[in-house]
């Protein structure tokens, strides 16, 4: 048994399927097929059911699994603190987030003081990045959801207040604060389940007995001031969004509830080795937000219409 036909192993079992795990681990699919079964060979029993060209993991492997993942992430840990205890000023951080705009500026002024350090980020809701953060797949996670876990430790990046966002010449414009009753019926646009956005504007609605009517469910956080400014619909946007860098103009109201807010935090596992390169890019992303003026940030007066880029 090598750590090979292991690591083979372990990303066959997590995607259930020969062919992407021979994509992914750029082999050839026969080859990898008789790595398995020569593991299977001298573990003396089938680690998958097999339905033709359809695999599953059956109780054998999934136990199997579990140990495999606790001694590869072991080995992976160790390697990684010696680089560190070598002082090796290199590394890899690899980082989900529920949206990437989030990461453009403490990435902006992370990257060029550390140029031997290789970040990689994806996007995922809030349970694919818990997945993200016990398969190892991860080191750290932004999220504005709590991930559940008890090995799970996170730090707030910050509590900001949510606004509602409206076309200029909608009827709610010059409200300057409007109430959740005063939302029923209108159009809503957010994110698909999963995310912060979604989660929040459902609670609310829930909360206030209301009937919620989404007409655009996207990822694409860029358009969504140009959907707004076109009269799609309404959105809640965090106030990290208020930045007078672009041509679009939307009225920014306050809502009358104090549950109207997100709390944006860095997630890590408590339980794995963590190493020097993400630890300094966890503590560089805490220092940035914390460096930021107080909370809030409606302090610009969210009753005027302002020219803006958005960050969700």
């Amino acid at each position: 048994m090598d750590l090979l036909a292991l690591r083979y192993f372990q990303t066959v079992a997590r995607l259930e399927h020969v062919g992407r795990a021979a994509e992914k681990l750029r082999v050839a699919q026969p080859s990898l097929s008789r790595t398995l079964a020569r593991l299977e060979n001298e573990l003396g029993v089938p680690l998958f059911d097999r339905h033709g060209r359809r695999i599953r993991l059956n109780r054998f492997g999934t136990a199997f699994l579990r140990r495999v993942d606790r001694a590869l992430a072991e080995l992976d840990d160790a390697r990684q603190e010696l680089d560190d205890a070598a002082g090796l000023e290199r590394g890899t951080v690899t980082v989900a987030a529920e949206s990437l705009l989030a990461l453009t500026d403490p990435l902006r002024t992370f990257v060029p003081g550390h140029p031997l350090v290789d970040v990689r980020l994806s996007q995922a809701s809030a349970e694919g990045m818990t997945e993200k953060l016990r398969s190892g797949d991860v080191d750290l996670c932004i999220s504005s959801q709590p991930l559940a876990g008890n090995d799970i430790r996170s730090r707030v990046l910050l509590d900001e207040q949510v606004f509602l966002c409206v076309p200029s010449g909608h009827r709610l414009a010059g409200r300057g604060h409007v109430g959740l009753a005063d939302l029923e019926g209108e159009p809503f646009l957010t994110t698909r389940p999963g995310y912060w956005q979604r989660a929040l504007v459902e609670r609310l609605f829930a909360k206030a007995g209301l009937e919620l009517h989404i007409v655009c469910e996207g990822d694409e956080a860029a358009v969504l001031f140009q959907l707004i400014d076109a009269g799609l619909g309404l959105a809640l946007v965090p106030s990290l969004g208020l930045r007078p860098e672009t041509s679009q103009t939307v009225v920014w109201l306050d809502v009358d509830d104090p549950d109207c807010r997100r709390v944006l935090s860095v997630a890590w596992r408590e339980d794995t080795y963590l190493s020097a390169a993400a630890q300094r890019f966890r503590d560089h992303v805490v220092e940035h937000f914390h460096a930021r003026p107080g909370p809030g940030r409606g302090d610009r007066g969210p009753d005027r219409a302002y020219g803006l880029s958005v960050t969700l």
